[in-house]
């Protein structure tokens, strides 16, 4: 399958409140569109997690904070741009997003995504997706597609073809909590 057609596949399966297991610039994820609580809810059963944790949400620019947060602090450009590798941001006084996905005290992380695959989805889609590992909670997140429990993968509604047979390790993105102020606390480097 080439890489429009798992576009479109990926696409009409969020559009139908679906979950998809992607490749994101960092790991294998489990996603689906984070205003939609149902969707989020399958996220939640597919990984056995507890939807006492929060999830990652993955947007295609930085214009688009603004509507998923209240205030985006100044520093939030220079940060961004300071850091090469994947980053996930956590804000305060998250909007517009499945209360699922936010976490108690209102804050919700938001990773801008740099990957083609993930760029152009989300684009398309108009909306953030969620972006959670594609393990069951508690092991470890797989660094590739192999790697992946296959009945996690028999739970989703679309397993995308694209980088299925890359076999570059990557990692989890740095996490930094970021107050109004402008304040940052690295939490995962």
């Amino acid at each position: 399958m080439d890489f429009s057609e798992d576009i479109e596949k990926a696409l009409q399966t969020l559009e139908a409140g679906g979950t998809i297991l992607y490749p994101t610039d960092t790991v294998w994820g489990l996603g689906c569109d984070a205003t939609n609580t149902k969707a989020v809810e399958k996220i939640f059963l597919i990984k056995s997690r507890t939807e006492a944790k929060s999830l990652i949400v993955l947007i295609d620019h930085i214009d688009k904070l603004n509507t998923y947060i209240e205030k985006v602090p100044d520093i939030t450009a220079d940060l961004l741009a300071s850091l090469t590798n994947p980053v996930t941001i956590i804000y305060s006084n998250a909007r517009r997003l499945s209360p699922k996905v936010v976490a108690n005290d209102g804050t919700i992380a938001i990773r801008i995504v740099k990957d083609d695959f993930c760029s152009e989805l989300i684009s398309r889609f108009g909306k953030p997706i969620v972006s959670t590992s594609a393990n069951i909670s508690g092991y470890d997140p797989p660094a590739v597609f192999s790697q992946i429990a296959p009945e996690l993968r028999a739970n989703v509604d679309y397993v995308v073809s694209y980088k299925q047979d890359y076999f570059t390790r990557t990692k989890p993105s740095t996490i930094i909590r970021l107050s109004d102020d402008g304040m940052y606390t690295i939490i995962r480097g």
